[in-house]
């Protein structure tokens, strides 16, 4: 694991393990549209499980997820506690690009070309679309303030099996409510939504953004991270948190052999270990 060396963060107390030419920086509003655009196509074109559930009119449903995650993306934003590493070597595509500091050209109207080209084809389209310096994100918001789940109710509709995977963690978590959920705000941190965009896969952003969001979150005094996991890489680097910090696996299921209550595969084809990790920042020796 490479030491943590460059300070370029918003707490220079904290330094972060990646190269020099990224930077950590805490996301505002006008971030919002690359951060919405990176968890909607990272999740609907190279998530495990949603491509394969959902493969035909993804276009269609990713600007659908786009619009929709709209209150949650901003819930997290808006909590001061979501995060994003940006290239700042990035080199721009167009020049009012540039000129704006980064843009987003996704226009629903376009027709797609998955149904001729592909999804992968289509995947790379609009990855091309986005033209901005935001490379890999951390939503999260504190647990003292919960989501408004009427709120929630389109994303729900666009992504449906996105709110049954988050019940069925729920209803396997055995834990005593009064074991970590927060009596306060400033104590319990909840993290949903871990995305790098396509082309930065591979370069270990989303661990090294991790790993500095525990330290981060520690310094400001929240005991725990509590996230929902779709993937394997996300899975290993929670639930195996740095010294001192301790990982713990509060509920899972696995997509290929859970069945709703008729019998049914209900994520069927996918195949896919999905975990609820809470990581303690403050373990008792």
């Amino acid at each position: 694991m490479a030491a943590n060396t460059n300070t370029k963060t918003p707490n220079q107390a904290n330094p972060f393990s990646l190269p020099p030419r990224y930077e950590i920086r805490k996301l505002g509003p006008e971030h919002f549209p690359w951060a919405n655009a990176i968890v909607v196509h990272s999740n609907l074109f190279h998530s495990p499980v949603w491509p394969n559930l959902y493969p035909d009119k993804l276009t269609e449903r990713a600007h659908a997820a786009y619009e929709a995650g709209e209150y949650l993306w901003m819930h997290q934003i808006n909590s001061g506690m979501s995060f994003g590493v940006f290239d700042t070597a990035y080199t721009f595509k167009c020049a009012e690009s540039k000129a704006a500091g980064g843009k987003l050209y996704w226009d629903k109207r376009e027709p797609g070309i998955q149904d001729t080209q592909g999804l992968k084809a289509e995947g790379m389209r609009l990855l091309e679309q986005m033209d901005f310096p935001l490379v890999s994100v951390a939503l999260a918001y504190d647990a003292a303030n919960p989501l408004d789940m009427e709120k929630m109710g389109p994303l729900m509709a666009a992504i449906p099996h996105f709110g049954l995977l988050y019940h069925i963690l729920a209803t396997r978590d055995t834990r005593d409510p009064a074991s970590w959920q927060p009596k306060a705000h400033g104590e319990v941190l909840l993290r949903n939504a871990t995305s790098t965009r396509h082309d930065y896969e591979g370069e270990g952003l989303m661990a090294g953004l991790a790993r500095w969001l525990m330290r981060e979150s520690d310094a400001r005094g929240y005991r725990g991270i509590q996230i929902e996991c779709v993937n394997d890489a996300v899975d290993h680097v929670w639930s195996k948190p740095p010294s001192p910090y301790e990982g713990i696996l509060v509920s899972e299921f696995h997509t290929g052999t859970w069945k709703d209550e008729e019998g049914n595969l209900a994520f069927a084809p996918t195949s896919q270990r999905v975990t609820k990790v809470y990581v303690d920042l403050k373990p008792k020796a």
